[in-house]
């Protein structure tokens, strides 16, 4: 399975704790960074790094095959490879279909909160790299394409666009245990616990337990 994760220097722990977690729960995945060397060309930044270099997985693909993006502030608890079952040839996407309202007015380092149509659909996503639809993704067309028309979708139908679990992209803090299901993939998108105002929010133990056995192979090599 190929699971390309958004990368930001910034927070290069954070994008290695979600690279450690993929490798300890899905067997055989292949993790590759999507870092901002990608986009040769210049334009406003987003939140993040990869705001939208995330919507160049089909091309980095070679446009062919499934290939799965996923935020870098997310940590796997579970193998994601039945995330595939929602694969389907008609297609071009899959995500979860959150109906997701923030929680605050800022998040991740201070960042301005957001409010759009289909929030955090993009967060994680399953991409049919072979669709023709997903074609028109080129560097160029993705360097000059509105951010509201890339993370709502604007160049697929609403046919176009699958869905598969929550627990798959589950929003820290927002979905509940037994009533959503069972955490598979978090996300913290409200803020982490690598921030210090966050370093008690709900999953921190989750996180800091991959953190830390990243550190202590570090230590012991």
């Amino acid at each position: 399975m190929r699971i390309y994760v958004g990368y930001d220097d910034r927070y290069d722990h954070v994008y290695q704790v979600c690279r450690q977690s993929i490798l300890d729960t899905t067997p055989g995945a292949e993790v590759i960074p999507i870092k901002k060397d990608h986009f040769p060309y210049d334009r406003r930044p987003g939140s993040t790094q990869f705001t939208y270099t995330r919507f160049l997985v089909p091309y980095l693909n070679d446009y062919k095959g499934w290939a799965l993006f996923v935020d870098s502030d997310t940590l796997a608890l579970d193998d994601l490879r039945p995330i595939l079952a929602s694969a389907s040839p008609n297609r071009a996407l899959c995500v979860v279909k959150h109906n997701y309202r923030p929680l605050s007015d800022t998040k991740m380092d201070n960042q301005k909160q957001l409010l759009y149509p289909r929030k955090n659909w993009s967060s994680v996503m399953l991409f049919n790299c072979s669709h023709p639809a997903n074609t028109i993704l080129s560097k160029k067309f993705v360097a000059h394409a509105e951010g509201g028309y890339l993370h709502q979708f604007k160049w697929l139908s609403d046919e176009q666009i699958g869905e598969f679990s929550k627990e798959y992209n589950w929003l820290v803090g927002w979905y509940k245990n037994k009533q959503h299901g069972t955490p598979k993939l978090l996300h913290y998108t409200e803020g982490g616990p690598w921030l210090d105002q966050y370093k008690e929010c709900e999953f921190a133990d989750k996180w800091l337990s991959v953190y830390q056995k990243i550190n202590s192979n570090k230590h012991t090599h």
